[in-house]
């Protein structure tokens, strides 16, 4: 038996020094509860800018577009900076696994990442949003097949998926065939159908499954005007969830702002669900389906010497 946990909390907008005390201040509850596991949400160090259109029309860019994107980029994080670094430490103070989304600096590029952290071994492995959605394309890169780690923890195996990804079929697919137990989806997405995609990831991967999605205040509590948005309405209002591998609900959803939200999980519970339906095994019809998985690193330029 082990508790995992989701920390629901959201990016301070005043920026990641913030955001990173923000964090922090939970390291006494997650002491305390004996989690073994804690997922954050997605983008929480460096924010996610829902609203914001970064002055871009079809055909041109604003020059306050380009100021606002210079702001975001200076306050994403390097994956060997300080605040990464602030929350490795917490993870070896607790002895708590943690998965946390951040918005990652790579040169003059930024990445929706979700980063692995081992209470001995610190950062062991990122993952990158593969195919940012819908206008966020505007401002975060493309990650490609050769960060899709999964993480053996003292728990499980350990993977991620972040927001939309979670429905992409095929990605699913690939990620079974490493032996997923614990489906890990820092996510901004509160939505409904939301919670009906986590528990149905649970229930086709026969995995425990932990979603953890940000908290955010209206518009007006922020002090700032979003078209065609309610300013009393939530930005992004949590919702995160523990779900079982056969699709039941441990924990959650959270629904109260900042919470850490815990479960006890059995992993022998994973190999039970599995009797029925494995995807990638006895259930996968290799005779008539298969998928390849090209997990080559893609750099735009490779030097080299003859």
């Amino acid at each position: 038996m082990a508790i995992v946990a989701a920390l629901q909390i959201g990016s301070d907008y005043r920026g990641k020094a913030e955001t990173l005390l923000s964090v922090l201040a939970f390291e006494e509850r997650i002491a305390a509860s004996g989690a073994a596991l804690v997922v954050m949400p997605e983008a929480l160090l460096g924010g996610y800018p829902k609203g914001d259109i970064f002055g871009t029309r079809l055909g041109y860019r604003m020059p306050e577009g380009r100021d606002a994107f210079a702001r975001y980029y200076h306050n994403a994080v390097d994956l060997d900076g300080p605040e990464l670094a602030a929350i490795a430490a917490m993870s070896a103070r607790t002895g708590a696994s943690i998965v946390l989304g951040v918005i990652e600096r790579s040169g003059s590029s930024l990445y929706c990442t979700a980063v692995f952290l081992e209470p001995e071994q610190g950062l062991v492995a990122k993952h990158r949003k593969l195919m940012p959605t819908g206008t966020e394309r505007l401002i975060w890169s493309m990650g490609d097949g050769s960060t899709m780690p999964v993480v053996h923890s003292a728990i499980g195996k350990l993977g991620a998926a972040i927001c939309w990804e979670n429905h992409m079929p095929l990605f699913r697919t690939a990620m079974y065939s490493k032996g997923v137990e614990i489906w890990c989806a820092p996510t901004v997405d509160e939505r409904d159908i939301w919670r009906s995609s986590m528990r149905h990831v649970a229930h086709e991967g026969r995995c425990f499954v932990i979603s953890c999605c940000q908290v955010q205040p209206s518009p007006r509590a922020l002090g700032v005007q979003i078209d065609g948005w309610d300013e009393d309405r939530p930005l992004i209002k949590g919702g995160s969830m523990i779900v079982g591998p056969l699709g039941d609900v441990l924990a959650g959803p959270a629904e109260n702002g900042p919470e850490l939200l815990t479960a006890e999980i059995d992993m022998k519970d994973v190999i039970k669900a599995r009797y029925d339906l494995d995807v990638v095994g006895h259930y996968s019809r290799p005779d008539i389906f298969s998928l390849r998985v090209d997990q080559t690193p893609r750099d735009g330029v490779t030097l080299f010497t003859v």
